[in-house]
């Protein structure tokens, strides 16, 4: 996850806490899903927010100029098998 340039929306559903969250990584698929969770910090917000830890939520139709997304594409081997990302 980039951080500093804008807050990035995930999939994840919103909740008060951990309590239950998936323990594979997943998105919480369940829960307060008309609001969604941010992660990390934008420009103009002090150091502390650009961390992933950070956590905030808004509504899921809420436009910002410092709310954004990462788009990903999931890469899939010759063999049908998932591919991890080339570093």
């Amino acid at each position: 996850m980039g951080l500093g340039n804008v807050f990035e929306w995930v999939e994840d559903c919103w909740h008060d806490s951990y309590d239950g969250a998936p323990a594979d990584g997943a998105a919480w698929l369940v829960g307060d899903c008309d609001t969604r969770v941010q992660r990390g910090g934008a420009w103009g917000y002090p150091p502390d927010y650009l961390r992933t830890a950070v956590r905030g939520r808004q509504a899921q139709d809420y436009r910002y100029v410092n709310a954004g997304m990462r788009v990903l594409r999931e890469l899939v081997a010759d063999d049908g098998g998932a591919r991890p990302p080339d570093r």
